[in-house]
């Protein structure tokens, strides 16, 4: 009843024209958007990841941000970078299915590319190729290897000589681990960790760039989670419902002109990601954007 009624409170926000957030100055010169997957923030809590935490605790943050249902990674991930609900993009399913062909709304990189923006994506999931659309994406990388450590280096190889304005960065470890092992199982929480260590890997990268300053991170998840019993009786996570465990994620931003130690309690939905990450681009935030900056988070605002 909780998430429902902060989802309910969300939609007024929601409601209000984007021509309130048309073009400005941009509040930051780079967006990292950090996508923990399966990173429910109980999970967090009891991992060890003292990177993700000092951000949070340095700067704004909320541990109750909702994502849409069904809760589950492409459908969520499509929400988080096109600032629209399921019911506008249409992606519903949860793999790689190539002849299903590309989203058929914009995303913020196509929108960020129509203003003169350089733009990338490291991934550890194909899947995100269905949102790669003709020309907006300058390098999108998928390893071989797929671990939040390989997605990192390649980042950190990369991020100097291309400068991007705007990226998106996806840790798949903590799904892999979830779905085989549990949720709170030590699978799991290795997996946070390491996860973490591939964050500080692209802080260190963004800082030896000479980017840090101009540059801002959210930090957040596509989904929840929680635990069922598979036909063995074996403990298995999994996800989709909505229920809270499964929409409950975390929402951090760090870095220029975000207010300091501020616990963010306005309602954040998972599409908020998109026009926050355009907004502090000065980018125009379309008005067929369901998603509405988290301005509060932000100095001045």
């Amino acid at each position: 009843m909780k998430s429902l009624a902060l989802l309910l409170l969300a939609l007024p926000l929601a409601a209000l024209p984007a021509t309130l957030f048309a073009k400005e100055e941009p509040r930051a010169k780079h967006v990292f958007i950090v996508s923990f997957d399966q990173g429910a923030p109980a999970g967090i809590a009891k991992a060890q990841m003292p990177v993700f935490k000092e951000m949070a605790k340095q700067g704004a943050h909320t541990w109750e941000a909702y994502t849409v249902v069904p809760s589950i990674t492409l459908p969520s991930h499509t929400s988080m970078l096109t600032g629209v609900g399921v019911q506008k993009h249409q992606i519903l399913w949860n793999s790689y299915e190539p002849e299903r062909g590309l989203v058929k709304v914009p995303t913020i990189f196509s929108l960020a590319k129509a203003q003169g923006k350089v733009t990338a994506m490291f991934v550890a999931k194909e899947k995100f190729r269905h949102l790669v659309l003709p020309g907006s994406v300058d390098l999108f990388v998928c390893p071989k290897d797929v671990t939040a450590g390989s997605v990192a280096k390649e980042f950190a190889d990369n991020v100097a000589k291309l400068k991007p304005d705007l990226c998106f960065i996806h840790f798949g470890d903590p799904d892999v681990k979830g779905h085989e092992f549990g949720m709170d199982s030590p699978e799991k929480m290795q997996a946070f960790a390491d996860s973490d260590a591939a964050l500080k890997v692209l802080r260190d990268a963004v800082a030896k760039a000479g980017m840090e300053d101009s540059s801002v991170f959210i930090l957040t998840a596509d989904h929840g989670g929680h635990d069922i019993k598979d036909s063995k009786g074996v403990t298995r996570g999994t996800h989709g419902d909505p229920t809270s465990d499964d929409v409950t994620i975390p929402w951090v931003a760090w870095g220029k002109n975000v207010k300091p130690g501020f616990q963010i309690t306005a309602p954040v939905v998972q599409y908020d990601t998109a026009a926050t990450a355009l907004w502090l681009l000065g980018v125009p935030v379309p008005d067929s954007f369901w998603g509405r900056p988290v301005v509060t988070a932000f100095v001045g605002q």
